[in-house]
């Protein structure tokens, strides 16, 4: 069930039943010479969308912008201030919550996200407070992160051992392969990339990383590794959520 497809009358029927929604958050950000700039953002979203319906959960509208100011050297990618995400995910939160939402399961996409969501949570729970809203204490924020699951991790590593990298991944770029096949790009990659560095500013990073990855190879990606890693994230993050919805 995905909110922008749902009236509201619906919503408040499903509330009936659930207080637990999902967010796919991701990000709109280079990855590299073969990876699409959507990347981090389609995964969340196709991954969320099945966690949704395994677990008959409400799916919220995706988040495509997320924190990637070190990417923004590079033509195409957007982001926004750590600032502006915690106050975006804290004015979702708060709408969802006086509607009478408690439950807060986010799938990310992107490890930049990781640090502000975790601060908006903070920012969440003092703001649901101060305004003194109903069940404000019942409110719960997780963050999950897709491609951290012990399965699709334990999958990357036999698949691709250390030219998983960190960024540009042949794991994600696989899952893109499989969720838009017309898609799929096509390039002549060095061997030799850059991995390990410090992230600083984006003139920074564009100039340790020049093509955009961090230790990766996604040549080695395919539509059918990238089916596995979206079944196996689906799988566990069903689990994950069932688990955080139930919970004291």
């Amino acid at each position: 069930m995905l909110l922008h497809l749902s009236t509201w009358l619906e919503v408040e029927a499903y509330l009936e039943q659930s207080r637990g929604i999902i967010f796919p958050i991701g990000s709109t950000e280079q990855h590299g010479p073969t990876g699409l700039i959507g990347t981090d953002a389609i995964c969340a979203e196709a991954i969320a969308r099945a966690v949704g319906d395994t677990t008959q959960a409400l799916v919220g509208p995706t988040i495509n912008v997320g924190m990637a100011l070190h990417h923004t050297a590079f033509p195409g990618s957007i982001s926004l201030r750590p600032s502006t995400l915690i106050l975006v995910i804290r004015d979702y939160i708060t709408s969802l919550a006086r509607a009478g939402f408690t439950r807060f399961f986010f799938i990310n996409g992107h490890g930049g996200n990781v640090a502000t969501l975790k601060a908006a949570f903070s920012e969440v729970y003092a703001t649901l407070a101060d305004l003194n809203l109903p069940r404000a204490d019942q409110v719960r924020c997780q963050v999950n992160n897709w491609y951290m699951g012990s399965s699709v991790y334990k999958l990357a590593k036999e698949l691709y051992g250390d030219q998983e990298g960190s960024h540009a991944t042949p794991s994600e770029v696989a899952v893109t392969q499989y969720v838009y096949p017309e898609a799929i790009k096509q390039a002549t990659l060095s061997p030799e990339v850059s991995k390990d560095h410090r992230i600083y500013t984006a003139t920074d990073f564009r100039r340790r990383y020049p093509d955009g990855r961090m230790g990766s190879n996604p040549a080695l990606a395919t539509p059918e590794h990238g089916k596995q890693f979206y079944e196996l994230a689906v799988k566990e993050l069903s689990s994950s959520y069932l688990e955080f919805l139930n919970a004291e």
